[in-house]
């Protein structure tokens, strides 16, 4: 459920740099990023500020068991990638499968209100070898 939030400086840069990529960057990364133009910037205020784009279903943070959080500035329900070498993430280009809450409800009776589901694997940079470390 999206909430209203004021509208600061802070968190407009903020956005800016996270929709700004595709890369499903870290708060370090958009940190760095937003000092470039808002050098005052601190790294609390980057949490807090991403804690409150999340609340406010603006941004999506992804949790995929590691130490840190990534973002994405898309905010529609979509699958990501995840290369297992270089721990990019990487939007999947297909529809969402929502049916597939439907069939299990069916098979269990139980109420699902939504889905997760990403891939784990090696992108197409380090299947050939040009790999980099993110």
């Amino acid at each position: 459920m999206q909430t209203k939030t004021r509208n600061t400086k802070q968190k407009k840069v903020i956005l800016e740099v996270l929709k700004g990529t595709d890369s499903h960057p870290t708060a370090d990364w958009i940190y760095e990023q937003a000092r470039k133009v808002l050098p005052d910037i601190s790294l609390g205020t980057v949490y807090r500020n991403l804690r409150i784009l999340t609340e406010s279903e603006v941004i999506r943070e992804l949790n995929y068991g590691s130490t840190y959080s990534r973002y994405d500035g898309n905010p529609v329900e979509h699958y990501h990638f995840v290369c297992t070498k270089c721990q990019r993430v990487f939007d999947v280009p297909i529809e969402v499968l929502h049916d597939i809450n439907t069939k299990v409800e069916e098979a269990t009776g139980w109420r699902v209100e939504m889905h997760r589901m990403e891939f784990y694997g090696t992108c197409e940079d380090c299947n050939q070898s040009n790999c980099y470390q993110n």
